[in-house]
């Protein structure tokens, strides 16, 4: 099996040397990473300025690794149409420093990169470390490569992203696993206004998490009671509840305008 490994927090990133390491047991590693942090870069891609990249081999157990400078999203297109000599059959994108739960996946360049391979046809994996003090992420990889060799086995779903979730805490405080939705989860938006050398305005952005009420099977709530999320993602966003409602509303709308 080959793999193609991304991130949003660089080629540097500890975790994504873990997860390389962990997944070269299993599958030929190939990784395409962004040059620093890209984070809460969604599905931006570079398209107004040439995309640089460069091989680099500070990534010892993959086949082959690029650095990219631009976004995870470029990452993961680059890989799969002109660096790979081959289509991968999986991408897995993380361990990202730092949970993507609920609406962060809207947000998120590692979720995001895990939909572009979906996009482009090949299964995705987003896996994130939900950091509670050490950064430890080896159990992580570990539970990462036991859900690829079981896709391997059960055969691959090309319209869903599998995006991961495990709490940053020891190994033996893990309760298991669970199968979950995505949940609410919003930041409160702090702005502080700063002023540059020259005197010009610019905003520095920040704001925790808000704590909102969760539904009992979310992802928010497997992690915040000590277990792993597993959440089955795809992007179709179409509200099918209301198709039908406004097939109705809007069928002859246009004739009175």
């Amino acid at each position: 099996m080959r793999i193609l490994v991304t991130n949003d927090d660089g080629l540097n990133a500890p975790g994504l040397h873990v997860l390389v390491k962990t997944l070269a047991e299993m599958a030929e590693i190939y990784v395409v990473a962004p040059d620093r942090e890209r984070s809460g870069t969604g599905h931006g891609i570079t398209v107004f300025e040439p995309i640089m990249i460069k091989r680099v081999h500070e990534v010892a157990d993959a086949q082959s690794a690029w650095v990219v400078y631009g976004t995870p999203v470029d990452c993961v297109k680059l890989g799969i149409s002109a660096l790979l000599p081959r289509t991968p059959d999986l991408v897995v994108s993380g361990i990202n420093k730092g949970a993507n739960l609920g609406w962060d996946v809207l947000y998120s360049g590692t979720v995001s990169a895990a939909m572009e391979g979906v996009i482009m046809g090949v299964p995705s994996i987003a896996v994130s470390l939900c950091l509670n003090g050490e950064e430890d992420y080896s159990f992580a990889a570990r539970f990462t490569r036991a859900v690829c060799r079981q896709m391997e086995k059960d055969g691959f779903d090309k319209d869903t992203i599998i995006n991961i979730n495990v709490p940053g805490i020891p190994r033996p405080q893990i309760k298991g696993m669970r199968v979950t939705r995505l949940g609410r989860r919003q930041y409160e938006n702090v702005f502080e206004e700063r002023k540059d050398p020259r005197g010009n305005t610019y905003f520095w952005m920040g704001g925790d998490v808000m704590e909102e009420d969760q539904e009992p099977d979310s992802d928010v709530t497997a992690i915040n009671e000590g277990f792993i999320s597993l959440t089955p993602i795809h992007f179709d966003l179409t509200n099918y509840a209301l198709v039908k409602k406004y097939r109705q509303i809007y069928r002859d709308y246009v004739d009175h305008c």
